[in-house]
């Protein structure tokens, strides 16, 4: 006589392919994170490039572009998380000026 445990005790499908509920809450949780970040990274390269010399001033545009710089490092970060390793298209799809990419990372005082 053989004994069978009970279907509580089985491992369902979804657990073996690595595929549960918990799994999907973190990727929908990152994704969220990705593309609110993409949105902060949206809104100040768009102040950049707003910013006139007849109307602002030379530390008015230091403050933008370590706002911007700030920004892209953190969606950097937040792609890297995501698995995304190359920056590139990310670089090109939201036009992340050099100035900008000189600057992350950076430490200020």
């Amino acid at each position: 006589m053989s004994v069978r445990p009970p279907q509580s005790f089985r491992q369902s499908q979804h657990d073996k392919s690595g595929f549960n509920v918990l799994e999907y809450e973190l990727m929908s949780e990152r994704a969220d994170s990705l593309g609110r970040h993409g949105l902060k990274v949206e809104a100040t390269l768009a102040a950049l490039k707003a910013w006139a010399p007849d109307h602002q001033t030379a530390e008015e545009r230091e403050r933008l572009l370590n706002e911007a710089s700030d920004a892209v490092w953190a969606f950097f970060i937040q792609r890297e998380i995501c698995g995304l390793r190359n920056n590139r298209d990310a670089i090109q799809r939201y036009g992340i000026p050099n100035e900008v990419i000189a600057r992350l990372g950076a430490v200020r005082k």
